[in-house]
């Protein structure tokens, strides 16, 4: 079943536009989850500040409506048989539970995605591709359930990030969509600041926080890292005592550089990209702490953090170049014709701005021409 799904999948995508719903970044090529540098930009101009709403919806893949998701596919210019092949693969599915001998009365299921099943996150993405931002200073960002309003406000009219809210709270009613636990982080670094009322979603007003674990980062709303890079370090110290353990054993230098590869690099590179240009000299050390006490442990030479970051910053600009539908290309503007392969630089008038993902990458590519 799991290799028709496979078919029905690669036909689907096929099928659909590659402009559809650009700031949904699972499931497709060339999109991660280290994403927006529109909140920097826009906070290096006076008087404006960001508003994060950060969505967790109840059982997302299990409250799809098919009939819903089917109209909606139609709408995409999906051929009907296929929407009808695709209903029929959602409704009337029998579940059981078994303990030991036991089984209980079959139950038919009529709503949701089977969790498991190879379709069930695109057909999450298709059924949410039509929420979207309707004001230009807003963004809705997606990962998979993982929804972000990003507001970008300026001279405290909050007008416009209020309505889009309000907004999702009809669609996620029209779509039966249930809000869980929803917080909210404001990033304003004016001397006066205003006072934030707080946003209400059905008469209850959102929580809001001074820091929040995003897909495995932890953003703050001073934008600083140490709370990040002290996580990460923390673990990745853990996984150090595994490496140690693995070297007692006897296991050659190869092996436990390949351990170290797995489960502690991949800690410390996850989504560098977005927060290692604004990391403090003492967060850097300690990061580089751990690499240097695993060159120890596993005998080979390992490359420095500040060279992988380089290396991966320069790595996707180019593919985000070359890929005309990523949301961050335009951020990159070319110079004339005749200094082909150079880019034009935005003036930052803040050290944030000057050492975020967009700038770096534009210094690396204007240098390798």
């Amino acid at each position: 079943m799991k290799c028709f799904e496979r078919l029905v999948k690669d036909h689907i995508t096929s099928t659909l536009p590659d402009t559809i719903d650009p700031l949904q970044f699972a499931y497709r090529p060339n999109r991660s989850t280290d994403h927006n540098h529109t909140a920097l930009t826009h906070l290096d101009k006076r008087n404006t500040y960001v508003r994060m709403l950060f969505i967790d919806y109840s059982s997302a893949f299990n409250t799809i409506v098919p009939s819903k998701l089917v109209i909606k596919l139609e709408t995409l210019g999906l051929d009907p048989a296929l929407c009808n092949w695709v209903l029929d693969f959602l409704t009337g599915r029998p579940q059981v539970v078994r303990v030991g001998n036991n089984i209980s009365t079959p139950l038919i299921l009529n709503t949701g995605a089977p969790q498991g099943c190879v379709l069930s996150p695109l057909l999450y993405s298709l059924f949410s591709h039509d929420c979207v931002a309707t004001h230009a200073s807003n963004s809705i960002i997606k990962f998979a359930d993982d929804t972000t309003v990003v507001g970008l406000i300026t001279n405290n009219d909050e007008t416009a990030y209020r309505e889009e809210v309000r907004a999702l709270g009809v669609w996620c009613q029209e779509n039966n969509l249930t809000l869980n636990k929803t917080k909210e982080m404001i990033v304003d670094f004016r001397k006066q600041q205003w006072e934030h009322p707080p946003i209400h979603i059905d008469g209850t007003a959102v929580e809001r926080v001074i820091r929040f674990k995003f897909l495995g980062v932890h953003i703050t709303d001073k934008l600083n890292w140490s709370t990040h890079t002290d996580s990460i370090v923390k673990k990745a110290q853990q996984r150090l005592f595994n490496l140690r353990g693995l070297k007692k054993f006897g296991l050659s230098p190869k092996a436990l550089t390949n351990f170290y590869r797995c489960t502690i690099k991949s800690i410390l590179l996850g989504c560098i990209t977005a927060w290692y240009g604004n990391c403090s000299a003492h967060n850097r050390k300690a990061l580089q702490r751990v690499v240097r006490s695993s060159q120890r442990i596993t005998g080979g030479k390992l490359p420095a953090l500040q060279d992988t970051y380089t290396t991966r910053c320069h790595r996707k600009a180019i593919k985000i170049i070359k890929d005309n539908n990523h949301p961050s290309h335009c951020l990159f503007t070319p110079l004339s014709s005749r200094r082909r392969g150079r880019y034009r630089c935005i003036k930052a008038g803040t050290e944030r701005l000057k050492n975020s993902f967009y700038l770096k990458a534009i210094r690396l590519l204007n240098s390798h021409h």
